[in-house]
């Protein structure tokens, strides 16, 4: 008799791994593509909240508000074991350390379709990698 799943995700990347008819939990841990300097897009999901918790590591979770290309931050270095939710509509993204590895809950199948991506140019990534290393190494 099984009467508990358990999951596990050792790869680099992000891992949807248990999708049910309503929410789905996934794993994303570190890989060159989360990291601070490889950031060249936000994206934005308009049907769901998502929740973020850092298991491990070092990471920043980013908001943005975005008014005629201009784009104010709002960037919070991650603790562990602390929930934070980005609400629905509203642009983030996640810069990771090496090592690091946060737990995602949203919708089911988001990584499929809910979500649009906002390029960014080379003055908006400086400003991003500014406003991370800024709240990545001065937060405790």
């Amino acid at each position: 008799m099984k009467l508990i799943d358990y999951y596990q995700h050792e790869r680099q990347g992000y891992n949807p791994f248990l999708i049910t008819d309503r929410w789905q939990v996934a794993l994303l841990n570190y890989a060159p593509a989360e990291a601070l300097e490889a950031i060249d897009k936000l994206d934005v999901h308009h049907h769901t909240d998502e929740v973020f918790v850092l298991l491990q590591g070092r990471s920043a979770l980013i908001a943005a508000e975005i008014k005629n290309g201009i784009i104010s931050y709002e960037v919070i270095a991650m603790q562990p074991n602390v929930v934070y939710n980005i609400p629905k509509n509203k642009w983030h993204k996640i810069a990771m350390l090496e090592e690091s590895q946060v737990l995602i809950v949203e919708n089911n199948n988001t990584h499929l379709g809910d979500f649009e991506f906002y390029n960014l140019n080379e003055m908006q990534k400086k400003q991003l990698r500014d406003v991370v290393n800024e709240k990545l190494y001065t937060s405790k």
